[in-house]
């Protein structure tokens, strides 16, 4: 392009910014003088490999199966995604603490850590005043505070809902404990309804208008009309009021990106470029199965390893190298070969230890810790507390439930 092209683009410019009114003010002696905002026509470049961040690789965030496109531009209020999150922390043989995993998506167990709780003050009364133990009871009084607040521009009173899969589903009692500690509607997707792109509840007396939805049903099965279209645990149109903004849901959907124990391996690293802070508690050294050295030293060292799919939950798609049959380990091995991204792996930790009372002593047993942290408008709380896991097996490592594990009350002291 030649000097008179560029004059005449210049001349161009100045002219629509003069028409379109694009000015700002100088103030000088008290005076505001107005002008015409300085704009030069020659581009800044910026190759997209520059541009990018790059501190995960785009490639594990596109292909991570809870990864929801349709949640791209989607402003949610108060910019908060995680509304509640139950983050996962072991502490191994000399004392230190770790993050196991996150759990973003939709974190449970809570209300066994109140009901816990409630066990222990009617066995140990004394005991929980004397020690002075933290309690952990106002748990359902943060959470109602926070949706309550996230609700507040919709309405003067919002109305809060918990949506459950049903009385089927495993954490079903769990969704009863906290409607009913809320003073919240338990409510099934049968339950409401979209008219007018807003979301409303069935009642006796009509149609009552939904403000907040604390959601235990997966993504996934929230909307027919835009996920699964033979769901029939959501509601038909609930994304579409959501992305205009007529209801909040909790947690933000897509959050199940960060439960993909693939994408966890980066969380150190993001606390260091977002934050610019260096994370205060250790991660476990975590090996991705699609790179292939990880890949190789995993394979080569698997007795030594645990090797987790990384959209399982609940103990499931896992093995452990060193109480695993040679069979077992070969059936791992192909399976990591033949889909690498689906997995990771991480060296065998020796969860630390606390006494159980099992069959009439008192035992050692592993355990972990889950606690709660509830992110709202007045910022992070986190309750003195936490589920703490039991693997109720001796010698066992799995804690989770659903393979036999346990739980006890955790006590916080001065």
């Amino acid at each position: 392009m030649d000097a008179d092209s560029l004059s005449l683009r210049h001349e161009m410019t100045k002219k629509l910014f003069m028409r379109e009114g694009i000015t700002f003010t100088v103030y000088s002696d008290g005076e505001g003088i107005e002008k015409i905002f300085p704009f030069d026509i020659i581009p800044r470049v910026i190759e997209c490999a520059d541009w990018e961040h790059n501190i995960i690789p785009s490639s594990l965030v596109f292909s991570c199966p809870n990864f929801l496109r349709q949640m791209m531009h989607v402003d949610v209020p108060f910019d908060i995604y995680t509304h509640i999150s139950g983050i996962d922390l072991i502490r191994d043989s000399d004392g230190s603490y770790y993050v196991l995993e996150d759990n973003l998506r939709t974190p449970s167990g809570v209300s066994y850590m109140l009901e816990n709780r409630k066990m222990s003050s009617r066995i140990f009364p004394n005991r929980l005043v004397e020690n002075k133990v933290k309690p952990v009871g106002h748990y359902p009084d943060l959470l109602i505070k926070n949706l309550l607040a996230l609700g507040s521009h919709l309405s003067d009173k919002p109305n809060v809902v918990l949506l459950t899969p049903g009385i089927y589903n495993s954490a079903y009692f769990e969704h009863t404990t906290l409607a009913r500690l809320m003073g919240i509607e338990l409510v099934e997707g049968r339950d409401l309804v979209v008219q007018n792109n807003f979301v409303y509840m069935k009642t006796t007396r009509g149609l009552r208008k939904v403000d907040v939805i604390y959601k235990r049903v997966d993504d996934e099965f929230l909307d027919p009309l835009v996920f699964k279209s033979d769901s029939m645990l959501g509601v038909s149109g609930l994304y579409h009021v959501y992305r205009k903004g007529n209801v909040n849901i909790v947690n933000a959907l897509g959050n199940g990106v960060a439960d993909d124990k693939a994408v966890y391996t980066y969380v150190p690293d993001m606390i260091r470029y977002y934050l610019n802070e260096d994370p205060i508690l250790k991660s476990v050294p975590t090996y991705q199965m699609a790179n292939e050295e990880e890949r190789k030293y995993t394979i080569k060292n698997i007795t030594k390893m645990v090797v987790k799919r990384t959209n399982e939950s609940g103990g499931y798609g896992m093995l452990i190298g060193d109480n695993a049959t040679d069979e077992e380990i070969s059936d791992y091995i192909h399976e990591i070969r033949k889909n690498p991204r689906q997995f990771i792996s991480q060296p065998i930790i020796k969860l630390s230890s606390a006494p159980c009372y099992i069959n009439g002593e008192l035992q050692p047993r592993r355990v972990d810790l889950r606690p709660f942290a509830l992110y709202g408008p007045d910022g992070i709380e986190i309750v003195p507390g936490g589920l703490t896991r039991v693997a109720l097996k001796e010698g066992s490592i799995v804690v989770n439930s659903s393979q036999g594990g346990g739980s006890k009350d955790t006590w916080i002291i001065d």
